[in-house]
C-alpha cells in the first residue's frame, strides 16, 4: 500500500496537472520538490526573476530572486526554498526542501524590468502527509518493552540474591551465638570442676 502511494505521487510530479494556467504539483511532508520555469532567453536573459506566494487574488509575496548579470547558474536561497536560473536555456529551477504544511499554496515564477512585471507560470503547491505518521509512534513502545525485559529479569535476580545472602548472615549470627554460648557454658563448668578438685586435698588434710 505505502509503494502504490509512493508511485502515485512520483506520477504527480512527473506528469504536473495543469488546470486554468496553473501547473499543480504534490509533495509529501517533509520531501523535496522542484519547480521549472521557461522562458525565452532573448526576451527575458537580463530581466530580474523570483518566485512568490500569493497572500490573495492580487497580491503575491515576495520568496526568492535569482542572481542578476552573473553566477546566476547559483542557488540563491531563502529559508528552505532556492532559486537558479540558466539563461542560456532559459529555465529557472526553484527547489522547495523540508515540506511542511505551510508551504502549501499558490505561487508563481515571474520576471520584473523597470516596474513591468510577467508572469512565467504559475504554481499551486500541495503538501501531503507522510504515509508513516501512524506507525511511527507504535516502534517506540515496542522497542522499549523490549529493552526492559532483561532489566526486570536482573532485578528480580538482585532481590534473590539478595535475600540469600541475609539468610545466610542470619544463620551465621545465629550459629556464632549458639557456639559462644555453649563455649560460655563448656568454661564455667570447667571451672567449677577445677575448683571442686583443688578443695579435695584440704579435706583430706584436715582428717
Amino acid at each position: 500500500m505505502e509503494k502504490l502511494m509512493h508511485l502515485i505521487l512520483l506520477v504527480s510530479l512527473s506528469e504536473l496537472c495543469v488546470s486554468e494556467n496553473t501547473t499543480v504539483v504534490y509533495g509529501m511532508e517533509g520531501e523535496t520538490i522542484t519547480v521549472s520555469c521557461a522562458y525565452s532567453p532573448k526576451e527575458n536573459k537580463w530581466r530580474e526573476k523570483s518566485w512568490c506566494k500569493h497572500v490573495n487574488k492580487t497580491e503575491c509575496q515576495h520568496v526568492v530572486s535569482a542572481r542578476r548579470f552573473w553566477l546566476q547558474f547559483l542557488k540563491k536561497w531563502n529559508g528552505n526554498t532556492s532559486i537558479a536560473d540558466n539563461i542560456h536555456t532559459g529555465v529557472l529551477t526553484v527547489t522547495l526542501e523540508r515540506l511542511q504544511k505551510q508551504d502549501a499554496g499558490l505561487y508563481q515564477c515571474k520576471t520584473d524590468f523597470l516596474g513591468e512585471a510577467r508572469t512565467l507560470k504559475k504554481v499551486k503547491v500541495e503538501v501531503l502527509g507522510g504515509v508513516m505518521e501512524t506507525q511511527a509512534p507504535e516502534e517506540p513502545k515496542i522497542l522499549q518493552s523490549i529493552s526492559r525485559l532483561p532489566e526486570a529479569h536482573f532485578n528480580a535476580f538482585v532481590c534473590i540474591i539478595t535475600v540469600l545472602l541475609v539468610a545466610k548472615l542470619l544463620t551465621a549470627v545465629l550459629i556464632f551465638t549458639i557456639a559462644s554460648r555453649q563455649r560460655s557454658g563448656a568454661t564455667r563448668e570447667g571451672s567449677h570442676i577445677l575448683n571442686q578438685h583443688q578443695r579435695l586435698p584440704l579435706t583430706v588434710q584436715e582428717n
